[in-house]
């Protein structure tokens, strides 16, 4: 066993937390209600969706991060056991789905006839994608190797498929397509997670692609960075930021979308500004927004001339503004104070002359009580009748430990999700043992034709339903 081995088996704390063409026609569809377990009733024998989760979180409050963290500075949380209290019930496979929670607007793109109303609704997708990290503090669970999850959406005409390709580092492949052959919106995601002390910061390494079959164009862009605030004292607030370039490979388009820092002010939170270019570099929108509210886009002669009203009129006061988000505390020893969250700003002000292109759907009253999932993540991990049997037996639906955690059952949580890590380890020592390499089932790697990189590539028959040869994980 080389080093690297001994360090992710090694039972210290420190392990690992193990974290085709085919016809859309057959694939099954579930819509579920909730009852006691999360669902209502069913009427007249048609199941809908449930809009809450079967109990509520616990409280976090009797909790201490600091005393598990302060070992962890500056080292890669994807390769340290967290414990289960921090987690919400949910695997990072059905996370990353909740990218299609506005699949609607790469339907409406598919639809337009011009290249630069179509990129201004990709870039309102690659926002919205993010949109659902809001106040999201709750760790996810990391997938076992081979695990998978599905989803189906007739109502919103696609479905999906993920896998868990690789455990070190731990990446997630996901593929999703239009059940009318509209597009394909895939890739594959290393989140990597840093601990700095006050705050963790997580990098979702990985392209995403979006292709547009009628227009025959591929979009390509990265996520930005992500940053949770105040995980040893004070309340929990995200942060993201960075630069976003959204690129055409078909026409030449570029979106450059700015998530702007907080700044000591706070005047920048959670805003978004940026633009869109012709493949002669000359600007033909604006877009500027908040990625927890709305996305707006204008000409850029109408952008510019309103803020030259603001900046005469004195509406603009220029302040100084410093950003902490970069800086990594080195003096962790003593006390830790926290990161305050900078008042919200007012909402965002639409310029006359602008066009929304996005806007958040409100969360359920009782978000707060339920990991402050948004109506599309209370349904991910809904289990319908008749599910079981039909979906591969590596679908995270199915984890033990999440079930639990989900049901309010956290000592069951922590008991299953211990024994799942440990199997997971039994099981790589075994093929290490014999010899073996893990091969993966869906997808395989292979290079992104359009940006020349590496990517795993979606092999297909997932929905061919032969999961007879699959591991046994759970």
């Amino acid at each position: 066993m080389n080093s690297e081995e001994e360090f992710y088996d090694a039972e210290t704390g420190l392990e690992s937390d193990d974290s085709c063409e085919v016809s859309f026609k057959d694939a099954p569809v579930y819509e579920g209600k909730q009852t006691s377990n999360g669902r209502v009733p069913s009427e007249n024998g048609v199941w809908e969706r449930r809009t809450t989760l079967p109990a509520p979180m616990f409280s976090r409050n009797d909790f201490s991060i600091w005393g598990f963290l302060k070992k962890c500075i500056g080292m890669e949380l994807s390769k340290i056991t967290m414990p289960v209290v921090f987690n919400e019930p949910l695997s990072f496979l059905q996370r990353i789905t909740e990218y299609m929670e506005h699949a609607y607007l790469i339907h409406k793109a598919c639809t337009m006839s011009d290249s630069i109303e179509r990129m201004q609704l990709v870039a309102a997708f690659a926002v919205s994608a993010v949109a659902s990290q809001w106040d999201r503090t709750g760790k996810p669970f990391n997938p076992l190797l081979g695990e998978t999850y599905e989803l189906t959406r007739e109502d919103e005409s696609y479905r999906l498929i993920s896998e868990q390709v690789s455990h070190h580092p731990p990446i997630s492949a996901f593929f999703a397509e239009s059940l009318s052959q509209d597009f394909v919106f895939h890739g594959s995601i290393y989140p990597k997670l840093k601990f700095w002390g006050k705050s963790v910061e997580a990098e979702p390494k990985g392209t995403m692609t979006l292709e547009l079959s009628k227009h025959k164009e591929a979009y390509t862009w990265t996520n930005p960075m992500c940053c949770v605030h105040n995980v040893i004292l004070g309340k929990l607030w995200i942060e993201q930021y960075g630069t976003v370039e959204i690129v055409n490979h078909s026409t030449g388009d570029k979106c450059v979308l700015n998530f702007k820092p907080c700044g000591m002010f706070g005047k920048e939170l959670h805003r978004v500004e940026g633009h869109i270019q012709d493949k002669n570099k000359k600007k033909r929108r604006v877009i500027y927004g908040k990625w927890t509210e709305c996305l707006y886009t204008i000409e850029p002669k109408v952008y510019e001339a309103n803020k030259k009203a603001e900046k005469k009129n004195g509406d603009t006061k220029k302040h100084k503004q410093v950003s902490f988000v970069y800086s990594r505390e080195q003096n962790t020893g003593g006390a830790v104070d926290a990161d305050e969250m900078p008042d919200v700003q007012e909402t965002v002000t639409m310029i006359p002359g602008s066009t929304l292109q996005w806007r958040i759907a409100p969360r359920p009253a009782h978000s707060a009580q339920m990991y402050n999932f948004t109506s599309f993540a209370m349904t991910l991990n809904e289990l319908e009748p008749g599910m079981e049997g039909v979906i591969a037996p590596t679908d995270c639906r199915l984890r033990p430990d999440i079930r639990a955690m989900e049901n309010g059952d956290i000592d069951t949580a922590s008991q299953e999700k211990e024994r799942l890590e440990e199997k997971q380890r039994a099981a790589r020592r075994e093929r290490a043992k014999d010899g073996e390499d893990w091969s993966t089932r869906w997808f395989h790697q292979g290079v992104n034709p359009y940006t020349g990189t590496s990517d795993w590539v979606y092999t297909g028959g997932y929905f061919d339903r032969k999961y007879s040869d699959l591991p046994d994980i759970y």
